[in-house]
């Protein structure tokens, strides 16, 4: 009855077609893994220096929506599927507003890290781990929503 993301996605119109160019192909594949190195290294390193969530999240999606411009998106599929970008942009939002509001519901203010319920860890070590996890959920969240977003231009 109801087609698959996959069967949407092969039916491609010629002006989403892929380049035929095996030249383009190369180098999407070549520099696709570096972008997705360097996003992972702004997002990790997104408490020290310049980057984090948000800038990690969009050089992810830059990375996959290089291949689905380069690869088309039925070639692409196998990276990051369209069924599941939804669904980590939900995780994602929901890991974010999870950190904020367990620390309400401890007692203090929205993103509030000396609140989290973990009495082992020093203020210090609970504001880096904090911070990690919200950023995981920016990540998350920014990167399969750039690319849902594109997916969704494209009807997949």
């Amino acid at each position: 009855m109801s087609t698959t993301n996959t069967e949407l996605c092969s039916k491609e119109s010629s002006m989403m077609a892929p380049t035929e160019s095996p030249i383009v192909h190369l180098a999407s594949r070549g520099i696709s893994p570096v972008i997705l190195l360097i996003g992972m290294y702004v997002f990790f390193h997104g408490h020290y220096s310049p980057g984090g969530g948000f800038q990690g999240g969009v050089l992810l999606a830059a990375a996959i929506l290089l291949l689905r411009l380069s690869l088309g998106t039925s070639l692409s599929q196998p990276v990051m599927p369209s069924w599941i970008t939804l669904r980590l942009s939900a995780l994602g939002a929901l890991i974010f507003a999870g950190i904020g509001l367990v620390s309400i519901f401890f007692g203090g203010n929205f993103l509030d890290y000396h609140y989290l319920p973990m009495p082992w860890l020093e203020p210090a070590y609970l504001r880096y781990y904090g911070i990690l996890l919200v950023e995981v959920g920016v990540t998350i969240t920014v990167m399969t929503t750039l690319v849902a977003i594109y997916d969704d231009l494209l009807g997949c």
